[in-house]
């Protein structure tokens, strides 16, 4: 528990949103939020690194993201692709230009990327109990195509991918599925750290951490996965003349695997436009 910061817990938090419904997600995050109270009570930990993380009740409560604070900018991502080495790169290049969610992502076999076409299916996901099962709902179920750079990274990527039963294109080093907070923990945030995309980190109390010499503590700007996703849709509806691709709602709404456009067209993703 000593080991727990609040980015680790913001993650922790955007992987129950991608596997649970909000009301279960938000349940799970307050029973963890009272352990550490508990915990901290007793004198286990010095502060309870959850307090600050939480869950809005619905998307009208929701604040609205924005670009450079929630969603990155094209320069971060440009950033963080050519610092992202080993593992990590074809990961995190299949994210950012297929926008899919973590558990797809996990669940993603072989038979489903087809190289040649330059086409990926998204039949299946493997949740946060590492279950494989269906996507989310029927509209998860999609078809998403692949750029040249994509194609070439995972032709790479697939001579190096350890094998496995479960034919995964990002198992772990055993061929098994690969736990979301591993890949979040041990390669999102240094690759992150290592672009330069960072900002000071804080402790629960919103006060800047120090090191032992007095300086500042710097994190990953973006804790999480679903900042990538966030970032895949704004280039799919972005303006031409803004480095998007300006696809109609429609078709951002079927790549993006939303069962409503309300949700592809909210604030988040407009005020890029």
């Amino acid at each position: 528990m000593a080991k727990l910061t609040t980015p680790r817990i913001q993650a922790f938090r955007d992987d129950l949103l991608a596997s649970l419904s909000r009301a279960q997600a938000k349940k799970v995050l307050t029973s963890l939020k009272s352990l550490l109270k508990d915990a901290q009570r007793r004198g286990n930990v010095s502060q309870n690194v959850a307090l600050g993380v939480s869950i809005t009740r619905d998307n009208r409560t929701k604040r609205k993201l924005k670009v450079g604070v929630d969603i990155p900018t094209p320069d971060e991502i440009k950033r963080v692709v050519n610092a992202a080495k080993g593992r990590a790169r074809s990961l995190i290049v299949t994210v950012i230009f297929t926008g899919l969610r973590s558990s797809e992502l996990r669940g993603l076999r072989w038979s489903d990327v087809d190289l040649k076409g330059g086409i990926l299916h998204v039949r299946q996901r493997a949740d946060r109990y590492n279950e494989i099962g269906k996507p989310k709902s029927e509209a998860g179920e999609r078809v998403i195509p692949l750029g040249p750079f994509v194609v070439n990274t995972l032709k790479e990527w697939k001579l190096a991918c350890p094998k496995g039963e479960l034919d995964l294109v990002f198992p772990n080093t055993l061929g098994k599925i690969w736990d979301h907070a591993d890949i979040v923990s041990r390669y999102l945030w240094p690759t992150m750290i290592a672009a330069g995309v960072i900002v000071p980190a804080k402790d629960a109390d919103g006060k800047p951490l120090t090191d032992k010499d007095g300086g500042p503590v710097m994190e990953a700007k973006y804790t999480g996965l679903h900042a990538l996703r966030h970032f895949y849709a704004s280039w799919l509806i972005n303006r031409v003349r803004d480095g998007g691709l300006e696809l109609p709602p429609k078709s951002v709404q079927a790549r993006m695997g939303h069962s409503s456009i309300v949700v592809t067209m909210e604030p988040p993703i407009r005020q890029q436009r």
